[in-house]
C-alpha cells in the first residue's frame, strides 16, 4: 500500500487535530508542518515528531499531499500553490471565503487534474455512514445545530461557521437543486449573525428546514429525515442513527423490533424500529482514508471541490438574504 507523505499548513487548534490523526496512521507519514507563527509550528513539529518548515514552498516540495487548515481567507491562495505543484489538496471547510474564489479553485484543480477534497467532516460522521446502503429519498428534512458561545469563529456568520455542515449533508442526501430559499437571522453577541434559520425548497419537491445557533445553553447536532414509510433520526453528537419505518408484516428480519401494527382489511403492516451499527473509526480518520482512496484509484473525492462550492453557494445566498432583510428592517 502506498504510504503518503503529508504536510499540514496551519497548525492552530484544528490543524493540530489533523496532525494528531495523521500521526497515528499506517498508510501516511506526517512529514512536516508550516505556520506563519514560528513558535506554534515548532511546538507542533516537536509534538508530532515531524519537521518544522520555514516556508510553504519547501513543505509542498517535500510531500505528496497537502492539508490546508489555515483561516478561510487564505484557502484560495494556499490551495492554488499546492495545485500548481500538482499536489493533491485537502482544504478545510468552507472551501473559500467567497463563491468566486471557490469557483476559481475548482476550475484550477480540474484543469490541472489535481484531486481536491473539502473538509466537511460531518459527511464522515459514523451516524451518517450508518445509512450507507439504505434507500434515501427524503421529502422533508429538519436539522438543528446548536452550540454554546465560543469567540473562535465569530468573524463569520453562523451560517458559514455551523450551518454549512448541514447544508452540505442535505445537498448530498437530496441530490436535487434548490429552487427557493427563505432565511432569517440575528446578531446577538457578535457583529455577525449568531442565530439563523433557512427553509430550502428543491426541484424534486423536498423541503429542508435548517436552524443553527452559537449561543445555545447546550450542544445539539441533530437531523431528522422524513420519507415515504420512513422516519430517520440522526444524532451527530451521540453518533446514533435510529430508523422507524412501516413495512409489510412478512418482510421483517430478525434484527428489527416491531413497535406496532397497522391493519387495513386483511393487509397487515408493521411499524419497525432499527438501529443500524455505526463504524468504529472517527470522522477525521475516515475523511483522510476516503481522500487517500480517491487519490490511489484516480476517482472523485467523496466531498469534492464542487461539493464544497455548492454548499458555499447555498450558504452565501442564505447570508445575503439575512443581510438584505436586516437592511430593509433598518429602513422602516
Amino acid at each position: 500500500m502506498t504510504k503518503f507523505k503529508v504536510g499540514i499548513v496551519g497548525v492552530g487548534k484544528l490543524g493540530n487535530y489533523h496532525c494528531n490523526s495523521l500521526s497515528q496512521r499506517h498508510d501516511a507519514e506526517l512529514v512536516g508542518v508550516y505556520d506563519i507563527d514560528k513558535e506554534q509550528r515548532e511546538k507542533s513539529a516537536e509534538k508530532y515528531h515531524c519537521r518544522s518548515f520555514e516556508n510553504y514552498a519547501d513543505l509542498v516540495s517535500a510531500v505528496d499531499v497537502v492539508g490546508v487548515i489555515v483561516p478561510t481567507s487564505y484557502h484560495s491562495q494556499v490551495t492554488r500553490m499546492a495545485i500548481e505543484a500538482r499536489k493533491p489538496v485537502f482544504v478545510e471547510k468552507p472551501i473559500a471565503a467567497g463563491v468566486v474564489e471557490a469557483e476559481e479553485m475548482v476550475r484550477f484543480a480540474e484543469r490541472n487534474q489535481v484531486p481536491l477534497q473539502v473538509g466537511h467532516i460531518e459527511r464522515f460522521n459514523p451516524a451518517i455512514r450508518a445509512l450507507n446502503g439504505f434507500a434515501l429519498k427524503p421529502k422533508f428534512i429538519e436539522s438543528h445545530r446548536l452550540a454554546p458561545f465560543d469567540p473562535r469563529g465569530t468573524d463569520v456568520a453562523v451560517v458559514l461557521d455551523l450551518m454549512i455542515h448541514d447544508i452540505d449533508i442535505i445537498l448530498s442526501l437530496v441530490k436535487s437543486n434548490p429552487i427557493h430559499i427563505d432565511a432569517s437571522g440575528v446578531a446577538v453577541v457578535s457583529d455577525e449573525v449568531d442565530i439563523a434559520n433557512a427553509r430550502l425548497q428543491f426541484e424534486n419537491g423536498c423541503v429542508a428546514n435548517v436552524t443553527s445557533s452559537r449561543i445555545s445553553q447546550r450542544k445539539m447536532r441533530k437531523m431528522r429525515l422524513f420519507q415515504r414509510d420512513s422516519y430517520i433520526s440522526i444524532d451527530f453528537l451521540q453518533k446514533l442513527t435510529e430508523i422507524f419505518r412501516i413495512q409489510d408484516a412478512g418482510d421483517r428480519n430478525a434484527d428489527t423490533v416491531v413497535l406496532g401494527q397497522i391493519e387495513k382489511g386483511k393487509h397487515h403492516r408493521h411499524i419497525i424500529y432499527d438501529k443500524p451499527g455505526t463504524p468504529d473509526d472517527d470522522a477525521m480518520h475516515a475523511e483522510w482514508t476516503s481522500f487517500f482512496n480517491a487519490i490511489r484509484k484516480g476517482i472523485r473525492p467523496v466531498v469534492s471541490g464542487e461539493d464544497g462550492l455548492n454548499a458555499l453557494r447555498v450558504a452565501t445566498e442564505i447570508t445575503n438574504l439575512i443581510a438584505g432583510r436586516e437592511r430593509n428592517l433598518q429602513k422602516t
